[in-house]
C-alpha cells in the first residue's frame, strides 16, 4: 500500500488552530488510512492508503479536520517519490557552506503560473536566495527565517497557489519515516 505524506498549513502555530497529534492520528485512522505517524507538532502525517488522487485526499482530510476541529487548514499531500524528487531537486545540495536549518521548502498545492518565477526574481533586493522548481519553492535564509524581512504575503500573491513550508531537517526526517514505512 502506498505511503503518502500530508502537511497541514498553520496548525499549532500560536494560540489558534490547535490539534493534538494523537487526535490528528485518530482522525486519519477514522478516514481509513493505515498506520498514521506524525512528525513534530505542526501537522505532518505520514500514512498508508489505497487512494491515489492526492487532491481528493487533501479535500477528504480538510473536511474531516473541519468537522472535528472547527477549522479548515490547507493540506498538501505528496507521494514518497514526489518527496524524494523534491529533496533531489534542491538547488542547495551542492553548497556545503549552507546550514540546513536555514533552508525552507514550501510545498505548493498546484503548479504555479508560468510567470511566477519571473515575478519572484523581483525580490532580489532581499538577502534570501529563492528558487522555484516545479511545485516546490526553495528558500535559503542566510540570517535565519526569524530575522527575515522577506514579505511572505507578497511571495504568496506572486505564486497564486496555496502552500505550506517546512525546514530542510523536517523534510529529510519525513522522508526517513516514509521510507521506513515503505519497508
Amino acid at each position: 500500500m502506498p505511503v503518502l505524506i500530508s502537511m497541514l498549513r498553520g496548525v499549532n502555530v500560536g494560540p489558534h488552530n490547535r490539534i493534538k497529534m494523537d487526535a490528528l492520528r485518530a482522525t486519519y485512522e477514522a478516514l481509513g488510512f493505515e498506520d498514521p505517524r506524525t512528525y513534530v507538532q505542526s501537522g505532518n502525517v505520514i500514512f498508508r492508503t489505497k487512494e491515489k488522487s492526492t487532491k481528493k485526499l487533501a479535500t477528504k482530510i480538510q473536511d474531516a479536520i473541519e468537522k472535528s476541529f472547527k477549522f479548515r487548514p490547507a493540506v498538501i499531500v505528496r507521494s514518497i517519490n514526489e518527496l524524494r524528487h523534491a529533496i533531489a531537486a534542491t538547488p542547495f545540495d551542492v553548497r556545503r557552506d549552507l546550514h540546513p536549518g536555514k533552508i525552507l521548502v514550501t510545498f505548493l498545492a498546484d503548479d504555479p503560473p508560468p510567470e511566477a518565477a519571473t515575478k519572484l526574481a523581483t525580490l532580489k533586493s532581499y538577502p534570501e536566495e529563492i528558487h522555484l522548481i516545479g511545485r516546490e519553492l526553495y528558500i535559503y535564509f542566510p540570517d535565519g527565517a526569524g530575522k527575515s524581512r522577506l514579505p511572505w504575503s507578497q511571495v504568496e500573491k506572486l505564486l497564486k497557489v496555496n502552500g505550506t513550508a517546512r525546514n530542510w531537517n523536517s523534510v529529510r526526517a519525513m522522508l526517513e519515516i516514509a521510507e521506513e514505512m515503505e519497508g
